[in-house]
């Protein structure tokens, strides 16, 4: 029988400072609104200095005593990344928590700096964002880059070729926050740093990332989700265990346990060999790097 991991048995994270992307709303502000609850100082960016402020406003509604800040990131655009990364690191020099779980799907115009939406506002901005953060968090005993994936990883590969390519451009951009997630561990353990590289993927849940999608193929999701019962705080699970369960490793990836891993609570998943080839990950990095101008340097 699968353990069930729920938000009680979230440990404490007086003191931590987590940041979690797209927490206006789904996921985002569920994964914000627990660890708040626990003590985090919780950093909630939304696309615009209005949408991250009213976040703020929400989450403090439902967690009177939280401790959050806001702050304006736009993922489709690099300028704003880096802008948003500058504001954070100066306000917390130490960051235990980058949770990267802003995520589209259904859109066609391509993101400020010229890149396929889904795969510029899924990866590429949070790549970028990552690599301005990072040095703030190698230090910190403990700390984590959390990468939230999807079952719709297993659905495409990834090559040179394709990788700014329309078709099947939100698998392949779940699948590269997958590998991302798993190469960046990869590298951190070779610098001897402290902080982790995990993934999650939330299963089915109602939350907004189908709201450009089309008319029918939104409906569809949506009732497919509601059977199954995958509320926005259920979906929020798997990322706040990949965050804050100290079973959970480098590299890991978890998702809900039940019924081809759509329903239940969250455990270690599976993924797709591609999810897991070093030779894929190195790719990966080489052409994020060459796209976004954004190089690690000696951290990984």
């Amino acid at each position: 029988m699968t353990e069930r991991w729920d938000s009680q048995r979230i440990p404490s994270q007086a003191g931590r400072v987590a940041v979690v992307t797209g927490a206006s709303s789904g996921l985002g502000f569920e994964v914000a609104k627990e660890l708040a609850s626990r003590g985090a100082i919780v950093v909630a960016t939304g696309r615009n200095a209005d949408r991250a402020q009213e976040s703020v406003q929400r989450l403090r509604q439902a967690v009177p005593q939280g401790r959050f800040h806001s702050v304006a990131l736009e993922l489709a655009s690099l300028g704003s990344v880096r802008e948003a990364a500058d504001q954070i690191g100066e306000a917390f020099p130490k960051i235990d928590l980058l949770i990267n779980n802003a995520g589209v799907t259904g859109l066609t115009e391509p993101t400020e700096d010229g890149f396929e939406p889904q795969m510029g506002i899924n990866h590429l901005g949070h790549f970028a964002l990552t690599g301005h953060l990072l040095s703030h968090l190698t230090s910190v005993s403990g700390s984590r880059v959390v990468a939230v994936s999807s079952i719709g990883h297993k659905l495409t590969t990834l090559t040179k070729e394709n990788f700014l390519s329309a078709s099947k451009a939100y698998e392949r951009s779940k699948l590269a926050n997958l590998a991302f997630a798993r190469e960046l561990d990869r590298r951190l353990r070779a610098a001897g740093a402290k902080t982790r590289g995990v993934a999650a993927h939330p299963g089915g849940a109602t939350t907004g990332i189908f709201r450009y999608s089309s008319a029918g193929f939104r409906t569809i999701s949506l009732t497919l989700t509601k059977l199954l019962g995958r509320t926005p705080a259920m979906g929020a699970l798997p990322t706040l265990r990949a965050a804050t369960d100290l079973t959970i490793d480098g590299g890991d990836y978890v998702g809900p346990a039940g019924l081809l891993g759509m329903r239940g609570y969250p455990a270690k998943a599976s993924s797709s060999a591609a999810s897991q080839d070093s030779t894929l990950g190195a790719l990966l990095w080489e052409e994020s790097e060459r796209l976004t101008g954004v190089r690690y340097g000696s951290t990984t």
